[in-house]
């Protein structure tokens, strides 16, 4: 069973835990403007899945605006930020943010994203969310980086993701 941390204390994720190599599932999740947004799967071009736990605290914030500017100067490829929070939620915080660059989607409907990724918080104060993840996705659909960030409260190491898409 794979495992992160909020401030100190393990978190246990539960889900099908996917390796670099796997094929990436392709899954619905529901966009700000409640239409459906797939996210995942064969695309041919690379994809970004960056999954966090709320849009509403300040290192998802901070996470969602450093992976909209990145967007904006990586031609050719689509990211996406996947959490729990409700559509509503996300087109307010993508209007009040300048979010334009990448597309936001919640998983809040049925978990699948969660589930098919193995990012799905199953104990703790934060049970049902989703933890904090980097998933880069090959045009053919394989997973050709991932990142469970040890630590919920912080940041990802954004280097190190971004290598893969160079």
């Amino acid at each position: 069973m794979a495992q992160t941390a909020l401030k100190g204390n393990p978190v246990e994720l539960e889900g099908t835990f996917l390796n670099v190599g796997d094929l990436a599932p392709e899954v619905i999740v529901v966009s700000k403007d409640l239409s459906p947004l797939s996210v995942g799967g064969a695309k041919g071009k690379k994809q970004v899945l960056v999954v966090v736990p709320s849009l509403d605290t300040p290192v998802c914030a901070a996470e969602t605006r450093k992976f909209n500017e990145t967007a904006a100067k990586t031609p050719g490829v689509e990211v996406s930020v996947i959490s729990m929070d409700l559509p509503f939620a996300m087109g307010r915080f993508c209007t009040t943010e300048g979010i334009e660059n990448l597309q936001v989607g919640s998983d809040f409907r049925s978990k699948e994203f969660a589930n098919a990724y193995g990012v799905l918080i199953k104990d703790g104060p934060l049970q049902g969310l989703t933890c904090r993840a980097i998933f880069i996705v090959s045009e053919d659909g394989k997973i050709a980086y991932k990142q469970i960030v040890p630590e919920i409260t912080q940041e990802p190491d954004y280097e190190d993701a971004l290598q893969t898409l160079a």
